[in-house]
């Protein structure tokens, strides 16, 4: 495992005090790159309730690591999960960059959108049972993306997860300044321990940053005591 191991009580409350944290100590602003799935939805409801006036979102830019190629406005949609776990409760945001998957090229779009900007402050990332983060799936093509690529598209070869992506790359992931992991439940508990033993069939594995810090939970880690 590349980066601290960090076991909590509670993932959600632990992520959005590392975000409070971070955003004032960047009072110049300060950029957040969204993730999806149940565990995001329970972090970014905890950080509108713990940090509605804790950050100044006037001075905060909203990313996305990942996106289902759907509507912004479909169920499935990460955009969608952030706008009414998050957006919906706070002050407006500086900037809100959704992945659009209706436009040509929307891959290289955003990648040309991110190259014009400071480096992210925070990446939030999860772990899939069967080892992924962002839409990086295990056998798929994004794991072995061309050198320099930040954004690429991107489907699951297994077919557990339904529709074509998009998601940064592990190049993008390691620029950003700190990567925040965050792994809750026992049914993630096979997934994480492939992590911690360097098991490279699990695309997590290859995180990598500067700051790289997983936040998991006791049911999480299971039996297993963190080295």
């Amino acid at each position: 495992m590349n980066g601290s191991l960090v076991v909590v009580d509670d993932v959600a409350k632990a992520f959005a005090q590392l975000v409070v944290d971070q955003a004032q100590s960047n009072s110049l602003g300060f950029s957040l790159a969204f993730s999806g799935g149940s565990t995001a939805r329970d972090c970014y409801r905890e950080l509108a309730r713990s940090g509605s006036t804790a950050i100044d979102w006037k001075n905060v830019t909203g990313w996305w690591g990942d996106e289902r190629c759907v509507p912004l406005t479909d169920l499935a949609s990460n955009f969608r999960l952030v706008k009414e776990s998050l957006l919906e409760f706070v002050e407006p945001l500086a900037a809100v960059h959704p992945m659009q998957s209706d436009i040509f090229d929307p891959a290289i779009a955003y990648e040309r959108v991110l190259r014009t900007s400071h480096p992210i402050d925070l990446i939030h990332l999860g772990l899939g049972p069967d080892g992924h983060t962002a839409s990086l799936f295990p056998d798929s093509d994004a794991l072995d993306s061309p050198k320099g690529r930040l954004v690429v598209p991107n489907r699951d070869p297994s077919s557990s997860n339904p529709h074509e992506r998009l998601t940064f790359t592990f190049e993008a992931i390691s620029q950003c300044r700190t990567v925040v992991v965050t792994v809750a439940g026992s049914a993630k508990t096979d997934a994480l321990h492939r992590v911690l033993d360097g098991d490279l069939s699990a695309p997590a594995t290859r995180i990598s940053g500067t700051d790289v810090i997983w936040l998991v939970d006791n049911a999480a880690m299971g039996a297993r005591t963190p080295r």
